[in-house]
């Protein structure tokens, strides 16, 4: 591979505008799912050097920070390259792999097609990419259970009682020793199936299985609109997601397996868990925060892009510049109310602040996104509110390399909120060496997501269990 791809370097001006795209569609809380449906998957291409062929292969997914990918060489025996970008805007593909100084840049001219090219070593190769349909028997990670189980799975079905859609799902029933207890898993931000599936991992399922071999059942369900659950995500606020879980709640209430309810939330789940039981303090028993947050809306996604920033070899000044930027366009989002002046607004302090021209269709994305419902809605949330009136047991988890929800900050602010609620029924544990989705990782960083095998790392899943049965001794 080194010999074949070297030397590439971008303009500083051009990398100042990547990141800050970069910054806005690929925090923690935010999900591109419209254009996640036309790029996902492998695509396979060849390049062409002086009669030699080698053939690349992209595995591009889409996660709560937007796109992810790993690049495969496979005549070199290279397999699952990791990558450090992957920006999918306006039909136009972005992918960069820093240790090799590789960018590949093309556009999606059809539902199975990209056009490119490669840059590297100071020369420039055209490729074209085909989408891979035939792909070969998926390979399960190593933590993902196969039938049969020794528990009973149901597909069920609720209805919102006011909303009117409905959400679907699977009830795991413990065979063995049951507790009781039922916990409703709530996923993280984006549009999330039932399994809260990502990059060949099945978070939800894994833990779904350990506690229900523990004697909990659990309830999971695809998000509002995806999956074999209706309605309409795209205008969905946090606050829908939570009546969401109100709706399950109440769905639990009549079965009768199911003598007491709890909340497990990974990342905005974590937000919605400690909402639905500070208003339900008579029918939620426990909550379980996984990467929750404690800070406002507007500091975390500000401290995220600090942070993974940094680790992705981004200068200090650079950050400062593109935080400033982000939080006034963050203002200006909150504080103006005619659009046209809020674009007018928008144009004039990104053209500042990247001292470059910034495309209509660019700021039309760009707008889209930060002055969407659930984005104006996360920015003025503040979890701390809730968590100060909730009064249920509580087990707040983070990992110490979590860069989007970084431990110390938001376990600090849960601890305190909590206090302030003279709720003395929690335990607060700092995982070391796990990132935001609980693996065990190097650096945290989200280019590593896709490499690590590991889905949900065993300690964490031990503590949530042993931590839920020790409340019903």
């Amino acid at each position: 591979m080194k010999s074949i791809f070297k030397s590439f370097c971008i303009p500083t001006r051009s990398i100042f505008i990547l990141h800050f795209f970069f910054f806005i569609s690929c925090f923690l809380f935010f999900s591109t799912y419209v254009s996640a449906q036309s790029i996902k998957g492998a695509w396979k291409g060849e390049l062409n050097l002086s009669g030699m062929t080698l053939p690349l292969i992209f595995h591009i997914d889409s996660t709560k920070l937007g796109f992810v990918s790993t690049m495969d060489s496979p005549s070199q025996g290279a397999k699952d390259i990791p990558t450090n970008t992957t920006v999918f805007l306006n039909n136009e593909l972005l992918i960069q792999i820093n240790k090799i100084q590789f960018v590949y840049k093309g556009k999606l001219v059809s539902n199975d097609a990209i056009n490119g090219e490669v840059t590297q070593f100071g020369k420039t190769f055209p490729i074209n990419l085909q989408r891979q349909v035939k792909q070969d028997s998926v390979k399960l990670k190593p933590q993902e259970p196969i039938a049969p189980f020794p528990y009973d799975q149901e597909e069920i079905s609720f209805k919102h009682p006011t909303a009117g859609h409905t959400l679907a799902g699977t009830l795991c029933l413990p065979k063995v020793n049951p507790s009781g207890a039922c916990v409703i898993l709530i996923t993280g931000s984006g549009p999330q199936n039932r399994e809260e599936e990502l990059m060949g991992h099945k978070p939800f399922l894994v833990l779904a299985d350990y506690l229900t071999r523990q004697g909990i059942a659990v309830l999971r369900y695809d998000d509002r609109g995806v999956g074999k659950s209706t309605g309409d995500f795209s205008i969905a606020t946090t606050e829908d997601f939570a009546t969401d879980v109100e709706a399950a709640i109440g769905y639990l209430n009549s079965r009768k397996e199911v003598k007491s309810i709890g909340l497990i939330g990974h990342s905005e789940g974590g937000i919605i868990a400690p909402i639905v039981a500070s208003r339900n303090p008579s029918l939620v028993k426990f909550i379980v925060l996984l990467a929750g947050t404690g800070l406002p809306g507007k500091d975390i996604i500000l401290l995220q892009n600090q942070l993974i920033s940094k680790v992705n070899g981004i200068s200090d000044a650079q950050i400062k510049k593109s935080n400033s930027l982000n939080e006034k366009l963050y203002s200006l989002v909150l504080n103006a109310q005619d659009s046209m002046a809020i674009r007018k607004e928008a144009s004039k302090l990104v053209s500042e602040y990247s001292a470059a021209h910034v495309s209509d269709e660019d700021l039309d994305v760009l707008l889209a996104q930060i002055n969407s419902p659930w984005f104006r809605y996360f920015l003025k949330l503040d979890p701390r509110i809730y968590l100060e009136k909730t009064s249920c047991h509580v087990l707040a988890l983070n990992g110490s390399l979590d860069l989007q929800v970084p431990a110390k900050e938001n376990l600090t602010q849960i601890k305190i909120a909590l206090k302030k609620a003279n709720n003395y029924h929690f335990k607060i544990v700092e995982l070391k060496g796990l990132n935001h989705l609980f693996q065990k990782a190097k650096t945290g960083s989200p280019s590593e997501y896709a490499t690590i095998e590991e889905t949900f790392n065993p300690k964490a899943l031990q503590i949530i269990g042993k931590w839920i049965l020790e409340i019903y001794k």
